[in-house]
């Protein structure tokens, strides 16, 4: 073995040992710290690829789902406003009704005939209500709502077409005033109820539609989600104990690198 203090091959060989220690530990503090294992391109390019195009999905369906919660909420406040239009014209029927016994005063009719308008007056005022973010789906008007249902842009979106139950309340007409127009009358709510209820069987089909492709859109931003972990995420009890193994490793390089870079010393002695 030839000795030289120009050139000191063992401690070249200690010193490029330390270096890759140092390196491998950077990396695992690095996943330990991050909790991936794959942050960066240069990491594993192919395996970020992936990763990111799926985070891309991820964010597209988080529009999906807040699409689909904004019509979920103003499908349900409509419900809400219809079911509550439905029991009022189950009341109105039953004032109705009882205006059309022609054995009662006079009086007693316009005292029924003042609580219907009170009744009518309060549908009213559901209707005009059951608004949520500007869009009301009771009041006959321009007002309807559609939600995404996939990523997919060209697919049909989710629409729930307004009702108009204000149409049915105005069909009913003007408040009785004797037995025969209170006849009149509950053939009239009796009418306006079963349009009510058809439309509010409408709305509940489209809430139902609604809440199912939101489970799906759910589960399936969970499974993209998992998906991404399994790429990506690092395995931290793994990557804790390389950490104490290299860190052991690191420690012994120094001390290699220490005893190479004494080797030279010994030429001292050939000269004494």
């Amino acid at each position: 073995m030839t000795l030289s203090v120009n050139t000191n091959l063992g401690a070249m060989a200690a010193l490029q040992n330390l270096n890759a220690t140092q390196k491998d530990l950077t990396t695992t503090q690095n996943r330990i710290n991050t909790g991936l294992n794959v942050s960066s391109t240069k990491d594993d390019s192919a395996k970020y690829t992936v990763a990111q195009t799926l985070r891309g999905d991820l964010g597209s369906l988080s529009a999906v789902s807040s699409s689909l919660g904004t019509a979920k909420s103003t499908t349900d406040v409509a419900i809400a406003g219809g079911e509550q239009v439905s029991d009022l014209l189950n009341q109105m029927k039953a004032k109705a009704i009882e205006a059309n016994d022609s054995g009662i005063s006079a009086d007693s009719t316009a005292a029924l005939a003042k609580d219907f308008d009170a009744l009518k007056s309060q549908i009213g005022t559901i209707i005009s209500s059951s608004t949520f973010n500007g869009v009301n789906l009771l009041d006959g008007g321009n007002g309807a709502v559609s939600a995404l249902q996939s990523t997919d842009t060209t697919a049909d979106p989710l629409s729930v077409a307004n009702q108009d139950f204000k149409s049915d309340i105005t069909g009913l007409g003007a408040t009785f005033t004797d037995a025969a127009s209170a006849k009149t009358m509950v053939a009239n709510l009796e009418t306006a109820s079963k349009s009510v209820l058809s439309k509010l069987s409408t709305l509940g089909s489209a809430s139902r539609q609604i809440d199912g492709q939101s489970t799906f859109v759910s589960k399936l931003s969970d499974a993209i989600t998992a998906g991404v972990g399994n790429i990506v995420d690092a395995d931290l009890a793994k990557e804790s104990a390389k950490l104490q193994a290299l860190q052991v490793k690191q420690q012994l390089g120094v001390q290699a690198l220490s005893i190479a870079n004494q080797a030279p010393q010994t030429i001292t002695s050939l000269f004494r």
